[in-house]
């Protein structure tokens, strides 16, 4: 193969990714008390959410290693690309930066660039097809990463959750502020910043409400919509994503919109009820 793309699991793979060998899967791993689960076609979203769900404790989550990510590279004849979950977020990145510097100290000559997302999960699956897309462009390698990178810096992710614990036993609201929002209903919007950390930004009362107010920022924030692809994800929740893809569609005219079910890692941060949307 003259090229590869590794992304990791965070990111859903469409089908056609599945069927091109040139698409790799970094798999994670996760942790839930005494369970462990694989993040990939054997991950059973079902049983780990339920399982998380009856766990006082925080989900954990393992990177690939470093092995993994320059078995991968090595795969490529010429060029390699990573894509991998935000930095903030896991050693993803980071796993995969080593794996390149190791790769190059024996093939020199080897192309290779590592993406951090400053996204997940659907973001990482956009990311990725933007690569393909260069790729089939004929661009060369220096052309990809800088469009590419580009096309990151203009990427925007919102999410919208049902259930905030998984967010709380992570640290990322404090006892109060969850336990207040379930109580009130209040579902908070969250979206990445540039750096690709979590923040809040805006709430309602009520998930409908909530997916509403998602939708509004959305609109207002689109840039150049028509020449952009918008990606959906949704954690067992594909009737509350199809709402969403529908309000979007009537107000917001964009090149094509994708929509998937969440892999086990976005499923661990989406938790039960998610909807994540970027673009």
């Amino acid at each position: 193969m003259e090229y590869v793309v590794v992304m990791d699991s965070c990111g859903e793979r469409t089908e056609a990714m599945k069927a091109d060998e040139r698409v790799v899967s970094a798999v994670l791993t996760m942790q839930v008390d005494s369970f462990s689960f694989v993040d990939d076609d054997t991950f059973d979203q079902a049983d780990f959410l339920k399982k998380v769900a009856e766990s006082p404790n925080c989900p954990k989550s393992a990177c690939p290693s470093p092995e993994f990510y320059k078995e991968a590279f090595a795969k490529a004849e010429k060029r390699a690309y990573a894509v991998t979950l935000s930095a903030e977020l896991s050693g993803s990145y980071n796993s995969a930066m080593l794996a390149r510097n190791l790769l190059l100290e024996e093939r020199p000559d080897m192309q290779i660039h590592v993406f951090n997302s400053r996204s997940a999960s659907v973001g990482e699956t956009l990311i990725t097809a933007k690569i393909q897309e260069c790729e089939a462009a004929g661009m060369d390698f220096a052309q990809v990463v800088e469009t590419v990178e580009s096309y990151i810096d203009g990427q925007n992710t919102y999410f919208v959750l049902e259930n905030l614990e998984t967010l709380r036993k992570n640290g990322r609201l404090s006892n109060l502020k969850a336990f207040v929002a379930t109580a009130l209903k209040i579902k908070p919007v969250m979206g990445a910043t540039p750096e690709g950390t979590i923040v809040q930004l805006d709430q309602a009362r009520g998930i409908n409400r909530a997916l509403v107010k998602m939708a509004d920022r959305i609109i207002e924030d689109a840039e150049n919509p028509e020449q952009k692809v918008l990606g959906i994800s949704h954690c067992n929740c594909r009737a509350r994503a199809e709402m969403v893809r529908e309000a979007l569609q009537a107000r917001l005219h964009v090149r094509d919109i994708i929509l998937l079910d969440t892999a086990g890692i976005s499923s661990m941060y989406a938790n039960d009820g998610g909807v994540i949307v970027v673009l």
